[in-house]
């Protein structure tokens, strides 16, 4: 899909307020309620709209460690590779995993309750994983940017 600049203008507001209202929707955006409607509904079938979420802050929900933790597999043999990322896809400890160029083949955003609770996380999970050569963690001490708007 091409993307108008209404639709660029579109997508940017709902980005900053995803619970617009269609009619204030439209009103900044320059065009009539149900115009806006149908594009909005355009972005979405397209995919160029995948969701509507509420964002939570992690430590506001009692969820105050947060780690990003870099893995490395042994080899990249599809068994391991499969199982780790469908394992990894099942837990909800992990916000965002990203697989990489690099030192590691993985990077991991994971948020827990407590030290003690990402221990267990490690024991309990991630080192009982198939094919896992290296676990590095780096502990978040404080979060500058998060939840970005893509540019559009």
């Amino acid at each position: 899909m091409q993307l108008t600049e209404q639709d660029r203008k579109l997508v940017t507001l709902l980005q900053g307020d995803a619970r617009i209202s269609n009619q204030d929707l439209a009103e900044r955006a320059g065009m009539s309620a149900s115009a806006c409607w149908r594009r909005v509904r355009a972005l979405e079938e397209a995919g160029v709209i995948a969701s509507y979420r509420a964002i939570v802050d992690p430590a506001r929900a009692g969820l105050v460690f947060s780690a990003i933790v870099h893995v490395g597999l042994v080899r990249h043999e599809a068994d391991h590779v499969s199982t780790f990322i469908s394992r990894v896809a099942e837990r909800p400890e992990v916000l965002e995993c990203f697989a990489t160029t690099g030192e590691a083949d993985y990077h991991l955003h994971v948020v827990c309750r407590d030290k003690d609770a990402y221990n267990e996380f490690l024991d309990h999970f991630l080192f009982r994983l198939p094919g896992i050569a290296h676990v590095r963690t780096n502990l978040v001490l404080k979060e500058i940017k998060v939840h970005g708007a893509v540019p559009v």
